[in-house]
């Protein structure tokens, strides 16, 4: 669960904004997103093997 505490005279825009941006950066509904259905271990070890193939490629394309 994610806490924001209120600043007194805080405008509550700019409270919703860090709230949106710590959602954000600790991946909160990516988690959420993967427990909705199970994953099998050996899925998502092909999963993260071609995500690690795409980045290397795209990083030995960028090297050139």
């Amino acid at each position: 669960m994610l806490i924001i505490k209120l600043v007194p005279g805080e405008n509550i825009e700019r409270a919703l904004k860090r709230y949106r941006n710590k959602v954000r950066s600790t991946q909160q509904l990516k988690r959420i997103r993967n427990n909705q259905e199970f994953t099998k271990k050996s899925e998502e070890k092909r999963e993260n093997l071609k995500k690690a193939i795409h980045k290397n490629e795209y990083l030995k394309k960028n090297e050139e």
